[in-house]
């Protein structure tokens, strides 16, 4: 422990010895298994489903210093097996997570620069995508001003492929620029309201000459979100809009949602919940996008976990109704969650011969546990099966009359392997 602690001295420097100093190492390793049978999209005819394990392994340094905080992640990313031919290396190298620093200027006001996690609310707008092994966050600046219930969040990013020294268009499928705006007002206990003002832009070139002057458009996101939490009941809404520009068309776009939980009794909790995501008509032949569109949200943990929404897939398309029902129900070190789904079109679903189809897309049935093994170990997994139509065959493909579902087991490790505080 004395080596461990010289080489701390050493790697911050012996001229802030005087100050107060914190760091905190942490480690994480987790590998899930999933069977995937129909899963983000139905199996298509004559193919069969497929299983492979998928490990995110990450290792965190924290480091405080008066009003000084610093976060540093490293991780990989990869699948067993998933290595460079006629080798045993990890094609997927160790990447940068996070990678901030963030001062204190008073008690309320803070500003934080580097690679970082962008997380607001329920994380339907902006997310860490937390379940997706590689995750999310942007290379920004943010600012925070923050009273004991009141908190805003300004902040901005710019990206480029590289150190350029002529024009070099970002193709890179992300946005050339981003600024946005966040603030909440906790009024009391039970009520919190927050606002969010996203302004993401996307470069492109109008026409493909290499003279051709490079453009961004700019798309906005915005709307509140409201949160009412009382004795049993737990309740949510949200309310965002859509518009501006994208590659040179207008935006028209929205999306609605409403929760409604009760806890039955200290373990056992029920919901209701209705979702609408604005779509497209398939024969509406007008340029203006009209299919909402989450952007840096948390997707896996809306409209089903089978992913067939909005999950990297699913865009500019016919929108989306949810409704569903979850029961929540833990006891001891176990959690258990049943959540069935009822999806239907936000659009018409209109054949080229010019057949209109029912809006009914299918259900969704996802079961799923977790147990709290010891302190630093925790097993989750669950079972989900889509029963689809022949309107989901029509909007993404695949066989609805194949048995489409998934499985997964997750296991995370997460040891603090060191501390020290001086």
């Amino acid at each position: 422990m004395k080596k461990i602690k010289l080489i701390a001295l050493l790697l911050f420097g012996t001229g802030a010895a005087l100050q107060a100093q914190e760091l905190d190492v942490n480690l994480q390793i987790r590998p899930r298994f999933e069977y995937r049978n129909g899963y983000k999209q139905l199996l298509p005819e004559g193919q069969k489903g497929t299983s492979q394990i998928s490990q995110r392994s990450r290792l965190n340094f924290n480091y405080k210093q008066e009003d000084l905080t610093v976060k540093l992640t490293l991780q990989n990313t990869r699948t067993w097996g998933d290595v460079v031919p006629a080798a045993t290396a990890d094609k997927n190298g160790v990447a940068v997570f996070e990678a901030w620093a963030q001062y204190n200027f008073t008690e309320k006001w803070s500003a934080r620069m580097g690679r970082q996690v962008l997380s607001y609310d329920n994380q339907r707008i902006l997310g860490e995508q937390d379940w997706g092994q590689q995750a999310q966050s942007h290379d920004a600046l943010t600012i925070s001003y923050q009273t004991e219930k009141q908190k805003l969040d300004f902040g901005g990013a710019y990206n480029s492929t590289a150190e350029n020294v002529v024009q070099t268009p970002y193709t890179v499928a992300s946005y050339k620029t981003l600024q946005y705006v966040w603030y909440h007002n906790q009024f009391n206990e039970a009520f919190g309201l927050s606002f969010l003002l996203l302004n993401t832009g996307y470069e492109y070139a109008p026409d493909p000459a290499p003279s051709t002057k490079l453009l961004v458009d700019y798309k906005q996101t915005f709307g509140p979100y409201l949160t009412y939490k009382k004795g049993k009941i737990d309740t949510n809404f949200w309310a965002y809009g859509q518009t501006g520009k994208s590659t040179d068309l207008q935006v028209s776009a929205w999306n609605a949602a409403a929760n409604f939980n009760y806890s039955i009794t200290d373990s056992f909790k029920a919901g209701l919940g209705y979702e609408f995501l604005s779509g497209k008509d398939t024969n509406d032949t007008s340029t203006v996008i009209k299919s909402f569109n989450p952007i840096f949200g948390t997707n896996h943990g809306f409209n089903g976990y089978m992913d067939y929404f909005y999950v990297g897939n699913y865009l500019n398309s016919v929108g989306l109704q949810d409704a569903f029902i979850k029961l929540n129900y833990n006891v001891n070190k176990w959690q258990f969650a049943l959540i069935p789904h009822v999806f239907l079109s936000a659009a018409d679903v209109v054949t080229p011969a010019n057949e209109k189809l029912e809006s009914y897309l299918g259900t969704e049935i996802d079961a799923a546990f977790g147990y709290n093994f010891k302190k630093d170990i925790t097993v989750s997994g669950g079972y989900s099966q889509m029963f689809g139509s022949k309107t989901l065959e029509f909007v993404k493909g695949g066989d609805a009359s194949h048995t489409n579902n998934w499985a997964w087991l997750m296991i995370s490790v997460n040891p603090r392997i060191f501390s020290w505080k001086k």
